[in-house]
């Protein structure tokens, strides 16, 4: 059985809006919206602080998306990791949030990523500071990695 890698008694947050966009847990419901945001934005993603070496995105059906959607969302249940959609005024999917457990196993610490469309890649360094001050105010963590953005990191809009 997996381990839960926030104390039993944190009640996790159910996202939060800062009014240039929201995030909420990612849902299975999401689907379409989620594969049209990340299909749309692969290279632009993959240029993203954090995902230069990460191994994702890759192809995959839209059926291969629904399992992850969902495995994400087993493991948002089980608190054994959080990922958020980044949802748009109009309530599209403009990113995704995860908050996971460091690959080090270092308790206490999270490992975070976050990526925007290329449509919406102004919002890449706003979201930055948003899903950082919010983890600093609201998180358990006792630390945490998370890709930083720098002023000089624009990403480049593919054709």
């Amino acid at each position: 059985m997996s381990r839960s890698f926030v104390p039993a008694d944190f009640e996790v947050p159910d996202g939060f809006d800062n009014g240039k966009f929201r995030l909420v847990p990612l849902d299975p419901g999401h689907n379409e919206r989620d594969y049209r945001a990340w299909t749309t934005s692969m290279e632009h993603i993959r240029r993203t602080p954090g995902f230069e070496t990460y191994g994702w995105p890759t192809s995959m059906t839209i059926d291969e998306n629904m399992g992850d959607l969902v495995q994400h969302a087993a493991d948002f249940r089980a608190r054994t990791g959080f990922t958020y959609s980044v949802m748009s005024a109009d309530d599209d999917v403009i990113g995704c949030v995860y908050i996971y457990p460091p690959s080090s196993g270092r308790p206490g610490h999270a490992e975070v990523r976050s990526w925007v469309r290329k449509d919406h890649a102004d919002l890449d360094a706003p979201l930055y500071r948003a899903i950082n001050s919010w983890l600093r105010r609201t998180w358990p963590f006792t630390g945490f990695s998370y890709a930083p953005r720098s002023k000089s990191h624009q990403p480049v809009l593919a054709n």
